[in-house]
């Protein structure tokens, strides 16, 4: 499929679509007329993609660590240093944080709708 159709399935804009293929992340066929072809696993790749990218984790890291969550082999257990596990650990603690907090947020707003309601009745 075309990048129009690729960003239309995948949600993701064409301009990420191109940044994604410049890092790396991505390497999508081409036609005889030089128009990038996205296959489905392409598509499944970027929603990944776009998924490590939106808990924070840095195009750096997940050059490291996609090809073990992608292609289904065991790339991903292979031995790696002690410093690159450290800095996933890192990203992964603090999005645990956030999801906490957001947790404590909604739990105070859902208290003040059900507050809210008690007193219109």
């Amino acid at each position: 499929m075309k990048i129009s159709e690729a960003s239309r399935i995948s949600g993701v804009s064409a301009r990420s679509l191109r940044h994604y293929e410049d890092e790396g992340l991505i390497v999508p066929g081409r036609f005889s007329n030089g128009f990038r072809d996205y296959c489905q696993s392409t598509i499944d790749r970027v929603l990944v993609i776009r998924s490590l990218l939106e808990s924070g984790l840095p195009v750096r890291l997940i050059r490291e660590v996609l090809p073990g969550l992608t292609d289904g082999s065991d790339a991903g257990t292979e031995v790696v240093c002690a410093e690159f596990l450290h800095e996933v650990q890192g990203y992964r603690d603090r999005l645990a944080a956030r999801i906490a907090v957001l947790s404590d947020q909604q739990a105070a707003l859902d208290a003040y709708l059900r507050e809210a309601r008690r007193t219109d009745l």
